[in-house]
């Protein structure tokens, strides 16, 4: 591949991920992963993106978190190979997790106020979040039912 290319594709994948509060270094991380024939060790995805070791573990840590990345021990070593796992639908899952968790406290706060404009806001912003969920669901059905087909 391209080396700029790669370069390129690498780093738009850290902008998109930034954009949803992850850090750039961890988009890039799994941007290269996601390119990657074969796993890669932490001292060459730091070379690769010229990052220090030290982001290159902690966005490791943040893509297996969210399991868009799995490490491979190595037998009678302490070095890690790292390789995509999943893909942005792992993302997206634990998105809507999250706002399912957002929901049910903002459900809380419904019982702290009267039927008022307090109220009314809580309900639209509480609709807005359950759209959310609801029309990312329809979108990943289909991929969830793929995956659970996989031998």
């Amino acid at each position: 591949m391209d080396a700029d290319k790669r370069d390129s594709f690498t780093v738009s994948v850290g902008d998109l991920l930034a954009s949803w509060n992850l850090p750039h270094a961890t988009g890039r991380v799994y941007g290269l992963l996601l390119v990657s024939e074969e796993p890669q060790s932490l001292d060459t995805i730091a070379a690769e993106l010229s990052l220090s070791k030290g982001s290159v573990s902690t966005a490791v840590r943040q893509l297996d978190s969210w399991g868009l990345a799995r490490t491979i021990p190595q037998p009678g070593s302490r070095r890690l190979l790292v390789e995509a796992a999943g893909g942005i639908a792992s993302l997206l899952e634990a998105s809507h997790a999250r706002a399912g968790t957002l929901i049910a406290a903002l459900r809380e706060g419904e019982d702290l106020v009267g039927p008022g404009p307090a109220r009314r806001r809580l309900q639209d912003v509480i609709g807005l979040f359950e759209s959310y969920v609801d029309v990312g669901n329809q979108m990943l059905t289909p991929y969830r039912r793929q995956r659970e087909r996989r031998p």
